[in-house]
């Protein structure tokens, strides 16, 4: 059969196809059409540079006033990506212009991406929540962070129910707690040296436990967005770390800090819904942007097998390079499919999927990292030299099978849930 219902004499005698920046969807509407080419030139002319930059700087480097990053934050905002855009779009158009945001972010420079994805996160909360309050007292100019790892508590924070703890197990002490006193909400302890955007943020959205007369509730906490300028909390160093190093970690410190109730998303009943809801759209936001690191490295890789010659021809006339391309787009494809599948789903669905959620972020990690490594062999040891784009890559992609929860627990949490259907 004539699959496409053409006469046989209008089909071209050696069918191509072009393929585009993404390879195997239907053709995006204008408008989407155009706000991602408006992405992929800012990711190129703006993230690339900068980001190569920052990476061979000291953290403490990075983090300065000053620094590119900066400069960075300020090119970004031009792209008018505000709530009060994300706001005006109806559910379709979001289903469409989230993955597409951070697949492009994630193709120009990892940690840039999640560093402006965390900027924004304190006023995303807010209106995701209902906080009127926050959204109206602050600018979306201000640097926001995501406070919910502890120096003793990582992937298991995200675990509220303790589904998959032992039995013998225990969740220990938190290392930050709240309590009300005074009509206040009054914050101690620390948050870990990954916090992201932490050491420069203005707001953090932070996650503690709630202090009751039988001790801390790690069950029933507080979500609560903390200005960073409040007497009592201080910061630690920047972290020096492997990958992603234009993105600014380290740890957030609360001495007996003071914040009005305006400034609660969620108290202790509401809580478990609290970590659902970032839990679920920061797994999707690390999907849709390691899809976008992935494809990177992919389309360095297919460029330099282009050029490269060995034994005579470019280096993609090798049987072996052209089955290593092949798997390569293959993992780049599966994980762009199942992440614009997972953010259509749950921006249409009531009670968006956190299993898909965390799917998606498993898969677009991992095959991340996968082709990312697949590029360095194919460069060889140009690879292995900073010379060449795919070693940072690499180093990006390789923090991301541990940053939102651990590849290892998420498949854990996942795995249980597929007995009893409970996602808390």
């Amino acid at each position: 059969m004539n699959p496409s219902n053409l006469p046989p004499q209008q089909w071209p005698a050696e069918p191509r196809v072009t393929l585009g920046p993404w390879a195997c969807e239907p053709p995006l509407d204008e408008e989407s059409e155009a706000f991602r080419q408006s992405l992929r030139q800012f990711a190129s002319k703006v993230m690339r540079p900068i980001g190569q930059e920052l990476d061979r700087l000291s953290a403490e480097q990075v983090a300065a006033k000053g620094s590119r990053l900066y400069e960075f934050f300020a090119e970004y905002d031009k792209l008018g990506i505000s709530q009060e855009l994300l706001a005006s779009l109806d559910d379709e158009q979001r289903a469409v212009m989230f993955p597409l945001l951070f697949e492009e972010l994630g193709w120009g420079d990892a940690g840039l991406a999640i560093s402006a994805a965390t900027r924004m996160l304190p006023l995303y909360m807010a209106a995701k929540l209902g906080n009127s309050f926050v959204l109206k007292e602050y600018s979306e100019q201000l640097i926001g962070c995501w406070g919910i790892t502890e120096p003793d508590h990582g992937s298991d924070s995200l675990d509220v129910s303790r589904q998959i703890f032992h039995a013998q197990g225990s969740y220990g002490r938190p290392n930050c707690v709240a309590r009300i006193s005074d009509g206040q909400l009054v914050i101690n302890g620390q948050k870990s040296a990954w916090v992201s955007n932490g050491c420069i943020a203005d707001l953090c959205v932070l996650y503690c436990a709630a202090e009751t007369a039988s001790g801390p509730d790690t069950q029933h906490g507080y979500c609560v967005v903390v200005p960073t300028n409040l007497p009592g909390v201080s910061r630690g160093r920047p972290l020096e770390k492997i990958g992603q190093r234009p993105l600014p970690q380290g740890e957030l410190y609360f001495d007996n800090v003071k914040v009005s109730l305006d400034h609660i998303l969620a108290g202790p009943d509401d809580y478990k819904r609290a970590v659902y809801a970032i839990h679920t759209d920061a797994n999707l936001l690390m999907a849709a942007t390691f899809t976008g690191v992935a494809r990177s490295a992919y389309d360095h890789a297919l460029a330099y097998a282009h050029e490269r010659k060995q034994g005579g021809q470019p280096i993609i006339r090798h049987q072996d390079v052209a089955r290593r391309l092949f798997h390569m787009l293959r993992k780049v494809e599966a994980a762009q499919a199942l992440t614009r599948r997972v953010a259509r789903f749950n921006n249409l669905s009531s009670v968006p999927a956190l299993q898909a959620a965390m799917l998606a972020k498993v898969t677009a990690t991992e095959h991340a990292f996968e082709v990312a490594s697949d590029a360095i062999q194919m460069f060889g040891g140009n690879g292995l030299t900073r010379e060449y784009p795919v070693e940072k890559i690499f180093r990006d992609a390789r923090a991301s099978m541990i940053e939102d929860g651990c590849n290892q627990i998420l498949a854990i949490k996942g795995g249980y849930n597929l007995i009893n259907q409970e996602w808390l």
